[in-house]
């Protein structure tokens, strides 16, 4: 078994070895703007590799430092990241390792509450406490019957397309406005805009080159933004058959949502849509005319893990109150493991170790599923991941732990 202290940071001058390694495994091509050169997003003294006796990378890790918006407050989030096993050091424990190092570190150094990553596979983060806490609603729909409904509004404004440096400009302030409604989503400092905006050729899949727009009131202020390609097509009758791949559509107002999609759904040529990451509940199913036209088949989006129950659970804001024991079982994070008093209420939350009788039984990683309310407590019991002592329990953590606006995520890392 994998040592966790065999880990060590890489430092700037392995970043090329170490990336071209983790790239390897994941399948991908070299990209010489991240391989060459560590990313602005990089923090290389948060990184774990493991390097074998002939000096290969055999496993690559890192953590980014950002801030996630939960129920009611925003709470720092570690990003798990660059996890990669090299096909020679499987089934060694060396994943084990990587995952028990991450989180003693948080625990011990009181760093982040919470940690998050995106999985290449679904059987993989369950073991060590991760749940999916978010659903993206990959949806999709032909644009001939995505019309609107009588009497949307679009509003005055307009929409126009916008250069990349216009775009960021203007969207990172209805972004950073509207962050801290939605449990899920992430800050964006500059770094991670031009991130998100980064278009290498090669991983455009046969669309076109990431295009922008821009919904500005009549006074000039931006209320909204829209991030898309284009994937031409022609049938074998000569008939356009393209479809725009949305990226990402936000917006402050009703109307300039509206205004958004109505552009998009209008495009020459194009006669299908697809929002991959979009809300599984997007609003948009609202404004049609015909509700069924849009399509969904949600998958799994952003996993969440509980570093420290009691820091976590404290963080977040709960619409109905809550007083009550949860015995949560976690033995992969021992300082975990046990009973946790939990007092909480629209304007604040309290949560220490008990020695009191539980009201509530937990594994930890359903307690994550449900932490940003797009999960229901009770659903889980149904599941068999929470068992009611306390005769009500559930119907009252369930309430409490549940929230109006559904949890989404589209920034991955």
């Amino acid at each position: 078994m994998t040592d966790p202290a065999d880990l060590r940071p890489v430092t700037a001058e392995e970043w090329p070895a170490f990336s071209r390694a983790m790239l390897e495994v994941f399948g991908d091509e070299p990209i010489d703007d991240f391989t060459e050169k560590v990313p602005a997003t990089a923090e290389l003294d948060r990184s774990l590799s493991l390097w074998s006796a002939d000096g290969r990378v055999a496993a690559t890790a890192g953590l980014y430092s950002r801030q996630l918006t939960v129920p009611g407050a925003v709470v720092p989030c570690a990003g798990v990241t660059w996890v990669t096993v090299s096909p020679t050091h499987r089934r060694r424990g060396v994943l084990t390792a990587v995952m028990r190092r991450q989180l003693t570190e948080l625990h011990e150094q009181e760093r982040e509450p919470l940690a998050a990553l995106w999985a290449s596979e679904g059987s993989i983060y369950g073991r060590f406490g991760y749940a999916p806490a978010t659903l993206r609603g990959n949806w999709r729909g032909s644009t001939r019957r995505l019309g609107f409904r009588p009497g949307v509004d679009v509003g005055t404004g307009t929409v126009a397309p916008a250069d990349a440096d216009t775009y960021l400009a203007g969207a990172s302030g209805v972004a950073e406005a509207l962050r801290r409604w939605v449990p899920g989503v992430l800050d964006r400092d500059e770094r991670w805009w031009r991130r998100s905006l980064r278009d290498p050729a090669g991983r455009r899949n046969g669309a076109s080159a990431l295009r922008f727009l821009l919904h500005r009131e009549a006074d000039g202020e931006v209320t909204g933004h829209a991030a898309y390609r284009v994937r031409s097509r022609w049938t074998d009758d000569g008939e356009a058959d393209g479809t725009v791949l949305v990226d990402d559509v936000r917006a402050r107002s009703t109307a300039g949502y509206a205004a958004l999609w109505r552009y998009l759904l209008d495009l020459d040529l194009v006669r299908s849509a697809e929002f991959g990451y979009g809300p599984v509940d997007d609003p948009l199913r609202h404004l049609l005319a015909d509700p069924r036209a849009l399509h969904t088949r949600p998958l799994d989006g952003l996993w969440l893990r509980l570093v420290d129950v009691g820091r976590a659970l404290a963080a977040r804001r709960y619409p109905a109150p809550i007083d009550m024991v949860l015995e949560v079982r976690d033995p992969f994070c021992p300082w975990n493991d046990g009973r946790w008093w939990l007092r909480g209420h629209p304007a604040g939350a309290f949560c220490a170790p008990s020695e009191g009788d539980p009201d509530l039984v937990v594994d930890v990683d359903a307690l994550a599923a449900a932490y940003l309310g797009g999960t229901s407590l009770g659903t889980l019991q149904a599941a068999g991941r929470v068992t009611e002592v306390s005769p009500g329990a559930v119907t009252q953590a369930a309430t409490a732990f549940s929230w109006p606006v559904t949890p989404w995520c589209n920034d991955q890392f």
